[in-house]
């Protein structure tokens, strides 16, 4: 049985927390990051951990093509490079799929595992077999308000609500009075909260917009035909770079004079922003997520640290970009690190 962190009292919540510092899981998108891990060591600002090589499952929801992801995935192999750990990466945008791939790292033994939980309650049951087998779990990017009582020892990312309600407040400033919220996940906990926290503190009128995330086209077309349907609507708000980028193209083929801002971020953004295409960005830093995740599992280890001290989160967001700044961010985001 692991041993919990102590739940001390007088513990200051974490805000923002920078860190210090062949096997193989069965399943649809699954695939060892151990090599990329090790050519990218030299990317590394720390020098090479001499600790002794451990194993580490990142298990994510990500879908098939979509780069922020991608960002994810670099951040965390550059941390497994500087700790000496041998990372295994794997996905399903499927909850039960994902969940199969979760029980996969608990019957190889691996030292510890970074998850996400997108849909909290199909992974609840694989969360807490890992945590009777004696494997420390930290989580990233989706299940800020479950990890604790699901036994996770830490938690990096973002509060969607928080950030919903942000990005709600800064639309008030752009004189928006009717905004549609492109949702490309029906059921995912975050993006619900996202859309949720948008309609609070946006003055103006706000529905939200069900996709298939996973059909770019299909995505194009309904949110071409929600805007020719309703002419009034002249804010599209979407929750990930990718439909940003495919909204801008809606709106054309709608003759729409909507804007478009969104969550998330990667670099063919900042040009959009650049070019005034995109109003704003919410950066939730999805490499510090993947960095963090994996060096967290290293710190415990090798130190018995743990960052937060099991009962407050370590946000990586939100953080606006906006023509203001978009010229210093679209540099990191040039090399997949922004």
């Amino acid at each position: 049985m692991k041993t919990s962190p102590p739940r001390s009292r007088g513990i200051v919540p974490v805000v923002a927390v920078a860190a210090a510092a062949a096997l193989t899981l069965a399943g649809c998108s699954s695939s060892s990051g151990g090599k990329k891990a090790e050519e990218g060591a030299a990317e590394a600002s720390a020098g090479k951990a001499s600790t002794p090589r451990m194993t580490v499952a990142m298990v994510t929801h990500a879908p098939q093509g979509d780069t922020f992801w991608d960002i994810i995935r670099k951040g965390a192999e550059t941390a497994a490079a500087k700790d000496n750990v041998k990372l295994i990466y794997s996905s399903d945008e499927s909850a039960a799929n994902q969940a199969n791939l979760v029980q996969n790292a608990i019957d190889q033994k691996v030292d510890g595992i970074a998850v996400t939980l997108a849909k909290p309650d199909a992974m609840k049951a694989v969360v807490a077999k890992a945590v009777k087998a004696g494997i420390p779990v930290v989580g990233l990017n989706s299940g800020m308000d479950q990890w604790k009582e699901q036994g996770l020892l830490e938690f990096f990312g973002q509060d969607e609500s928080v950030a919903g309600e942000a990005f709600g407040r800064k639309l008030n400033t752009t004189g928006a009075k009717h905004a549609v919220c492109v949702v490309q996940v029906q059921g995912h906990v975050g993006l619900e909260q996202r859309c949720a926290g948008v309609k609070r503190t946006f003055k103006g009128k706000t529905d939200n917009l069900y996709v298939n995330g996973t059909d770019m086209p299909s995505v194009k077309s309904t949110i071409t035909a929600k805007l020719k349907q309703d002419s009034s609507i002249d804010q599209v708000v979407t929750l990930g770079a990718p439909f940003a980028l495919t909204a801008i193209q809606s709106i054309s083929d709608a003759g729409s004079k909507a804007k478009v801002a969104t969550f998330d971020l990667n670099k063919d953004l900042t040009s959009a922003i650049k070019d005034g295409d995109i109003e704003f960005a919410v950066d939730q830093q999805p490499y510090l997520q993947g960095y963090l995740a994996v060096d967290a599992l290293w710190l415990y280890k090798n130190n018995g640290n743990y960052m937060g001290g099991g009962e407050a989160p370590v946000l990586t967001g939100p953080a606006f970009v906006d023509k203001s700044n978009v010229d210093t961010i679209a540099e990191f985001a040039a090399k997949g690190t922004r």
